[in-house]
């Protein structure tokens, strides 16, 4: 079924959407593994568990029963979540290098003298939009290497700069996004470089599954809040998606916690780069690819090419998939940074606050009330929501919160 409500969104009921439980891409996300990933990661002196708020008010007002957003401005000092699949990504590389396990070692150990006489200087290469080649090169700084960062066109320039404060060097492309990813593979295998990149493809798929599994600690840590807390288990998580991999990771640790009463699962995208929402809307299921330049505000999201394990995933297990103009996007923008008396404040950035702009507009607007009965959305639901950045374009970020850019029509 695909609908389009007024102009801002257009929606697709995924086909193939099959909430039992199959441990054939599951298995990677379970319990005693994603546990054991982060375990290392808390071996890191900065890390510190991002909060989960509750917008009581908020939720209240859109008349659903719950709504967590868990803030990741607060990751690692990077205002985003990216460096949580970079770090482990990096630190697994090395300890294969090493012929050693993981969980055997420490961020401290490997950033050690042993270490680095064993393995030398290593050059890791990544294509970003800002966010994850910042996580890249800060992982890579910190554990002694070096890093080489290429942006697609258009990119921030503030982004730029964060990604070369971190050590790497670093520059903006004149490609798109997935251009810019296949460079960089040609640059790797031609320098010896390793890749890091948060995207599969065919022969490429052992970091990415890495990076996907340290994005699903996240999952762990919404669970384990949930729990000190006295907070149920959502009933739907909004989840953005680019490539796919941080939606996928998510949705697959919390399939597997909650098998036996899975959430529904929405992926929201910009309408300038909406791969899922074309694959889902194609009747053989097959992935599609978004080409061109991919001009949206939603830059963390502006990828046109799914990861093929992350659409492996979501092909099965997320109900709708939704194509946003960057109107939503900001809308979410200013919701999240301008709350109900007595909510918390969160400084989303444009890809961070898009799900909470979706659901704000399906519940709202009247005309989108049959979306929400298909989706089961109603004053029973409870909502689980990750914005993955703060405002690390400040400048943009005050021209939509401040000024008002891309209002809703």
């Amino acid at each position: 079924m695909q609908n389009t409500i007024q102009s801002a969104i257009k929606w697709v009921k995924n086909n193939y959407y099959d909430p039992v439980y199959n441990d054939e891409e599951l298995q990677f996300f379970q319990e005693k593994e994603v546990k054991d990933i982060h375990e290392f990661q808390k071996t890191h002196k900065a890390y510190t568990e991002t909060p989960l708020f509750h917008l009581k008010h908020l939720a209240e007002y859109l008349q659903v029963a719950d709504i967590r957003v868990k803030d990741e401005s607060y990751r690692f000092g990077l205002n985003a979540f990216k460096v949580m699949g970079g770090i482990y990504a990096v630190a697994k590389y090395l300890a294969d290098r090493l012929g050693e396990k993981i969980e055997n070692l420490s961020f401290q150990e490997l950033q050690s003298p042993r270490v680095k006489e064993r393995l030398g200087t290593l050059t890791f290469i990544s294509a970003t939009d800002g966010n994850h080649g910042r996580g890249v090169a800060w992982a890579a700084r910190e554990l002694g290497h070096q890093s080489v960062i290429y942006m697609p066109k258009g990119s921030s320039i503030i982004r730029l700069e964060a990604i070369r404060a971190e050590g790497a060097v670093a520059d903006i492309t004149e490609l798109n996004y997935d251009d810019a990813v296949r460079m960089c593979a040609d640059l790797a295998n031609k320098n010896g470089w390793i890749m890091v990149q948060d995207t599969a493809w065919e022969g490429y798929d052992h970091i990415p599954l890495w990076i996907m599994q340290g994005y699903a600690t996240m999952g762990k840590e919404i669970v384990d809040q949930l729990e000190k807390d006295g907070g149920e288990q959502p009933t739907h998580i909004f989840l953005q998606a680019g490539v796919g991999s941080f939606a996928a990771a998510i949705t697959a640790y919390m399939v597997q916690y909650n098998r036996d009463n899975p959430p529904i699962v929405v992926v929201v995208e910009p309408d300038k780069a909406d791969c899922y929402y074309k694959s889902f809307a194609n009747k053989e299921g097959k992935r599609e690819i978004v080409t061109g330049m991919m001009d949206t505000i939603m830059a963390g999201l502006a990828c046109g090419e799914p990861n093929t394990r992350a659409f492996r995933i979501l092909r099965q297990y997320t109900k709708a998939t939704f194509s946003c103009e960057d109107s939503i996007a900001a809308l979410g923008m200013r919701v999240l940074g301008n709350p109900l008396a007595g909510d918390p404040r969160v400084i989303s950035g444009e890809s961070g606050s898009a799900p909470l702009g979706l659901l704000y507009y399906l519940r709202k607007f009247e005309k989108n009330q049959p979306i929400c009965q298909e989706l089961s959305l109603d004053s029973e639901s409870r909502i689980l929501l990750i914005s993955t950045e703060g405002d690390t374009d400040p400048v943009h970020y005050r021209k939509v919160v401040w000024e008002g850019s891309y209002p809703v029509n």
